[in-house]
Order: C-alpha cells, then structure tokens, then sequence
C-alpha cells in the first residue's frame, strides 16, 4: 500500500512539473492532498496566491465556486477542478434568478456577496466579502440597505456588528457548520475548561455568542499559532484540525462536539488529482462577461475590506 502511494504521489509531482502546475488545496481537503499541495488556505487566499505564481495551470483541490473563482481572477489560465461533483450547498442555496428577483424589490440596496457563491452570482454583485472582511466591506460601502447572500449566520454576525445598517439577510447556510450545537460547546467547555473556543462564522447565531474568537479559517490558524494558550476548541470543519495539529505539534486541538466532516471536501483523492493532471479534466469555463462582473465585485472588496 505504501509503495502504490508513494508511486502515485512521484506521479503526480512528475505530471505537476511537465504540465507547470500549481497544486491548491482548501483546509478542508483530506490530509493527503493537503500533504502534497503547493499550497493550503481558504479559497480566495488560494486563488490569489496561485495569481501571483508563474504556472500555467492551476489544480485546485476543494469544490466549484472556488475554483470558478480562481479562473475570474486568473482568466488567462488552465484551472482544474479534480472532482466536478464537488459542489457547496451554502453556494447553491441562492440562483441568479432569485437574486434578480431581490434586486428589483430593493433597488437602493448594494448585493454582498459572500465568496462562497457562484460565478453568476458574484457577477450580480455589487462586491464580495470573505468571512474575516465582512464586517469592514458592509461597514465601508456606500450603501445604508444591504442585500447579504447567501449565509444567514454570517450576515447575523454582520448585523450584530453594524445595527445601524440595514441587512436583508438570505436564508443560506453551511450544513457542516450549521451541525453545531450549543451543547456541543457546553460539553466542550466542561471536557476542556482552560482551551479556547475558536468558531468560524458560519455556524449558528447562539454558538457566535457563546465563543471566544468567531474568526475564518485563515484566522483560526492565525489565532492558535499566537495565542500562549495550549489548548482550542474547533468549531468548523475537521479538515482545518489536521492542519492545525500539523502546524502547531506542541498545542491541543479538540472538535466542538462530534467531529463535522463536509463530503464535498472530501471528494478529492490522489486518484483524481493524479487523473485531472494527466487528462487535464475538468477544465473551468467561464463566459467572458460572467468573468469581468465577477472580477469587479471581488476587486471592489479589496477597496471596500
């Protein structure tokens, strides 16, 4: 087993050189395509890291808005996702036609769009947010009404922050996260009372509150590579445990409650990193227009995050 693993693995670093590959992997992905990945991150960070490398193709190991949003900013380039089945539920829950439909009936609103949306979608938008900007974009735009797709819980986290503007909050959600529950961390807490409890902003409104740190991915590595603590509770996805463990040997790391996996992050294997490098499949493809209104939107966040 070791030995087909270790073939596989010299097969996909040879394929990555002769076809001048960057290899992405999300935090969320299984450990060993995080182990042979380029580089880890959340999916924006990714996609404009890979923008800054001189490859020519970008394999991106996670799911299809993150890969669509790798393609808007860089348009010019082969990107690849391994799994094309690979979707994200929380994307799915707003379609285009339902954003027009809210645009009409609120006019005067600006569209932020969280990056865990479509390419259609973020074409709609006014500007995109992440889960650690999104506070300062809603604060920043020129707008008092805000139309927030398409996660509840982080628009919540929005509209805790920012009372004085107005959110129209659609009613999205993570189904890993939203798996968490307030007696998870109760439990946690009274398992691991001296640890820290660290949540993403996508689970729900009462474990926001009842956390110490509501930080992203990127925050979340962040905050346990500082903190004096040697102790955390994890309220996201397991996948960013591993490499929290990975990366800080000497700390705890301990899941809020049952372990939450997404099986869309897990999808991907060496099998079909190895195959979408050797048949260049599934290639993303993106109408032109629905590329330059994306790029507004996301390039509007950096003025505005």
């Amino acid at each position: 087993m070791e030995t087909e693993l270790s073939t596989l693995t010299d097969r996909i670093l040879s394929l990555k050189q002769e076809k001048r590959a960057v290899i992405l992997a999300h935090n969320y992905q299984i450990p060993q395509i995080q182990d042979i990945a380029d580089f880890i991150g959340d999916s924006l960070e990714l996609s404009r890291i890979s923008k800054k490398t001189e490859a020519e193709m970008i394999v991106f190991c996670g799911v299809q808005f993150m890969a669509e949003t790798a393609k808007i900013l860089s348009p010019k380039r082969k990107v690849i996702l391994p799994v094309i089945e690979a979707g994200c539920p929380l994307a799915d829950f707003i379609t285009p036609e339902q954003l027009i439909e809210l645009k009409g009936k609120y006019p005067d609103a600006w569209v932020v769009s969280y990056v865990n949306t479509s390419a259609p979608i973020k074409a709609l938008s006014d500007v995109c947010c992440t889960s650690a900007n999104a506070i300062t974009v809603v604060k920043n735009i020129p707008a008092k009404k805000v139309i927030f797709v398409p996660d509840r819980n982080l628009g919540w986290w929005v509209q805790k922050h920012l009372p004085k503007k107005e959110i129209i909050n659609w009613d999205g959600y993570c189904i890993v996260h939203e798996q968490f529950k307030i007696g998870d961390l109760e439990q946690a807490r009274s398992l691991h009372p001296d640890a820290e409890v660290i949540v993403h902003p996508e689970c729900p409104s009462d474990i926001l509150e009842s956390s110490d740190y509501v930080l992203s991915t990127a925050g979340t590595m962040k905050r346990a590579k500082e903190s004096k603590n040697l102790k955390f509770i994890i309220g996201t996805e397991e996948g960013l445990i591993y490499r929290l463990k990975k990366e800080n040997p000497k700390k705890e790391f301990y899941s809020l409650g049952n372990s939450r996996t997404c099986l869309n992050m897990k999808r991907t294997t060496l099998l079909d990193l190895c195959a979408a490098l050797e048949n260049e499949r599934f290639l993303i493809n993106l109408d032109e227009d629905i590329i330059k209104k994306a790029r507004i939107a996301l390039e509007r966040m950096v003025k505005y995050g």
